[in-house]
């Protein structure tokens, strides 16, 4: 008797690729028919002559990449990649959930710019409109409150403007005079 083998789903993993090579090596893994997600915004380039707006990467010198850490020498083997990340030389996948919430904030068209790795703050969650679910620690900064969405295993960070009407604290943190922003 024949059993089908269930298709397996793959788990995302950040690969860290050489500076400012994540869309070129983004295109190689495609073209090798990996699934990929390089989240990007547009950021203003000052030239002696011009200021140019350009599309950047979110996560400067990473990509994510759906695929199998026991095939990897395809992906390692791409040009710019330079490493899949993870602890102790073994790649460790990426949470689904912190990736969606990074895609959300993509796909509704929320103002994203990559912002400093934040471990301390309040971790509050979004109840009302188009981001709701998504959890992030929120900042003040300039008079306006801030979402940080983080992806924990880069250590990188993304600052998303937000209501304060549509937040609400996950948890309770004894009040404390920091200024993440100046």
């Amino acid at each position: 008797m024949l059993v089908a083998a269930l298709p397996r789903t793959l788990a995302w993993f950040a690969l860290k690729v050489r500076a400012r090579s994540e869309a070129l090596a983004g295109g190689c893994l495609e073209s090798k028919g990996y699934q990929i997600f390089l989240p990007s915004y547009f950021e203003c380039r000052k030239y002696s002559d011009r200021i140019v707006k350009v599309s950047a990467a979110l996560f400067p010198g990473y990509l994510f990449c759906q695929l199998d850490p026991s095939r990897r020498l395809p992906v390692l083997t791409t040009p710019g990649v330079e490493r899949i990340v993870g602890f102790g030389g073994a790649p460790e996948p990426i949470p689904e959930t912190e990736l969606d919430a990074v895609r959300r904030v993509l796909e509704v068209g929320a103002q994203a710019v990559p912002w400093p790795y934040l471990t301390t703050g309040q971790k509050v969650r979004i109840e009302y409109g188009a981001l709701t679910g998504v959890e992030g620690l929120v900042v003040r900064i300039r008079g306006e409150e801030r979402l940080i969405l983080s992806v924990n295993l880069l250590q990188r960070s993304i600052c998303v403007d937000i209501d304060r009407s549509w937040i609400r604290p996950l948890q309770v943190v004894p009040s404390r005079r920091e200024s993440y922003c100046r």
